[in-house]
């Protein structure tokens, strides 16, 4: 499938329909190995949307970094996060679901819209809102929430990093690189370790780790 640039189109239907204040919703690291998963809801202001806005995936570290800073200029911004304890207990959707639910509710006003990125629409919410399939390069709103959660999670990611030499967080942001399980090998698991995933688990409790 052809790459889309986001833009406003699905913005502007809401807004024709009535809707004032439309929040993008996405979330960052429902795949790795280790950490939190984070998500974050971004309300636009259509006049002063930041150039060179798209989705977190086809932009450069420095490039979001530069994007988040502009953000917090001109958008509104919520965050939320879903402990390693809460994906064990959930499991990883849920997760992820109950983070973008807290990054809503970190915004300064409630919005009139939310739109999610992905195919459902979290069980929590209260407020009217719409899933959007490949939602980070279909809408602006969703690809400014890809770009303020992808640089939360890696600055945290980072952070931990520092407590827990040897397993490169800070470069693969807990993913399943080839040095990160080595390291698991090596150096054990940690408690930012996501249990219930198979890799860890089988770590823990078989002696092992399954190869994909």
């Amino acid at each position: 499938m052809a790459r889309t640039t986001p833009d406003f189109t699905h913005e502007a239907a809401a807004m024709a329909r009535g809707a004032t204040r439309i929040a993008g919703v996405d979330e960052a690291g429902r795949g790795p190995l280790a950490g939190p998963v984070v998500a974050a809801a971004v309300v636009l202001d259509p006049a002063r949307i930041p150039e060179g806005l798209n989705d977190s995936k086809v932009l450069s570290a420095a490039r979001r970094e530069r994007l988040l800073d502009r953000l917090r200029e001109v958008a509104q911004i919520g965050v939320g996060l879903a402990s390693v304890e809460e994906i064990d207990a959930l499991n990883i959707l849920r997760a992820s679901h109950l983070a973008m639910e807290r990054a809503l509710a970190g915004l300064p006003c409630p919005p009139d819209l939310a739109l999610i990125d992905g195919n459902m629409i979290p069980r929590g919410l209260t407020l009217t809102a719409e899933a959007l399939v490949r939602g980070d390069a279909r809408s602006l709103s969703i690809a400014a929430a890809s770009v303020v959660a992808k640089v939360t999670r890696d600055r945290i990611m980072v952070d931990l990093a520092q407590h827990h030499p040897g397993y490169g967080w800070e470069s693969n942001a807990g993913y399943p690189s080839p040095a990160h399980k080595a390291a698991l090998i090596s150096l054990g698991v940690t408690p930012h370790h996501r249990r219930s995933f198979a890799p860890i688990h089988n770590i823990l409790y078989q002696g092992k780790i399954v190869r994909p």
